[in-house]
């Protein structure tokens, strides 16, 4: 029991130092974001200028050569010019020529500029991954030393079975974690950055173009943040459908891939093989998170046409099937679907089934999924 305390006493002083560091981590990373997209704005403006200048650096050039034949020609019939349009020609010939040497000044400038705030963002971005990169670390250190770790030390008197239960779990909650962050930025997080963006340029367009453009684009406006709430909706839906629980697996599945079929216009055939029977609920959880991973796979990253899924319950087993007319993939290489491909290995490891994916490049991709169901499962 004192070794147990003096433990807890130790967890609670290394929880405090580890929040304290994950926030500063935090703070960089959003200090670096921030700067970040002010210098890509920059960088956007100094282009166009870059791009300016170089037109007015070609028709100065052009004026100047202008500017100098009209002087050799007036150098060399001098006696046919009057006095004014001598001095005239060489004013002329001087001032284009100054004016070509201070854009090209300015040419050179902005382009110096512009290196310097690509080098920058360059360096902000790699500072910006290795802060999201720690952040999830710390995030995983401190969930360990946050949770029942003390309660489960009373139980588990092997240090090293204790660490791999703790962080067994968090692992797997990061994973969720990790998969709804990304929904959540490539998904809403963008959309309402967009609306932000639009938001304030409202006011401008009321003041320059009247009030018919601006109500154009408030419409416009209204139609991002119907389909923001309409991706939030499916986030909560995907999170944990309420169907599973009062349905079972297969009515909920149904209506899953009815819904992915409407959403991204491809086609779906599902198939239900064997007695239709409630599983035990983490089962079901799994068995719906496996099938949704392939499918999610088949739709973004393969972006297949046709999908098919087949599902069969056995009185010892559960077979599921995922094919689809995607792209396919180089199993040997790291791809866009690696981690979605670990996830559900894990899942299935966990529940001591096996996994067979099989995929070549255009020739789509094939999951097979076989789940032992034990008679307490039932």
């Amino acid at each position: 029991m004192e070794e147990v305390k003096m433990l807890n006493h130790i967890i609670t002083q290394t929880i405090d130092s580890v929040g304290t560091s994950r926030e500063k981590i935090f703070e960089i990373g959003e200090r670096s974001r921030n700067e970040y997209e002010y210098l890509k704005k920059e960088l956007d403006q100094v282009k166009s200028k870059v791009t300016q200048v170089i037109k007015d650096v070609d028709q100065s050039a052009l004026k100047a050569k202008h500017a100098r034949n009209r002087l050799a020609k007036v150098s060399k019939e001098f006696a046919n010019f009057t006095n004014e349009e001598v001095r005239v020609a060489y004013e002329q010939a001087s001032e284009y020529q100054v004016q070509m040497a201070v854009l090209q000044q300015e040419e050179i400038q902005l382009r110096t500029r512009r290196d310097d705030i690509e080098r920058r963002l360059k360096n902000l971005q790699d500072t910006i991954n290795r802060a999201e990169q720690l952040s999830v670390q710390m995030s995983v250190v401190f969930d360990f030393l946050s949770s029942d770790l003390r309660q489960v030390g009373e139980f588990i008197k092997d240090a090293k079975e204790k660490q791999t239960f703790g962080l067994k779990i968090i692992e797997a909650q990061e994973d969720e974690r990790g998969r709804l962050s990304r929904e959540i930025h490539d998904g809403p997080a963008q959309m309402m950055a967009n609306v932000m963006l639009h938001s304030e340029l409202i006011e401008r367009i009321y003041q320059e173009k009247g009030i018919d453009e601006a109500l154009k684009e408030i419409r416009g406006l209204r139609k991002m943040v119907r389909s923001s709430l309409a991706e939030v909706r499916r986030i909560i839906y995907d999170l944990r459908p309420m169907a599973l629980e009062d349905l079972g697996l297969v009515p909920t599945l149904r209506k899953y891939l009815e819904n992915v079929e409407e959403r991204f216009g491809i086609s779906i055939s599902f198939k239900h093989f064997g007695v239709e029977k409630r599983l035990a609920q983490h089962f079901e959880i799994a068995l719906f998170r496996l099938v949704q991973e392939a499918v999610q796979n088949a739709t973004k990253h393969a972006h297949a046409s046709e999908i098919v899924v087949k599902i069969e319950l056995k009185p010892s087993n559960v077979t599921v099937v995922i094919r689809d007319d995607g792209r396919g993939f180089d199993p040997a290489e790291r791809n866009e679907a690696s981690f979605g491909i670990i996830g559900m290995k894990e899942r299935v490891n966990m529940l001591n089934g096996s996994i067979t994916i099989q995929s070549n490049l255009g020739q789509g991709t094939s999951i097979f999924v076989q789940l032992p169901i034990s008679t307490n499962e039932t």
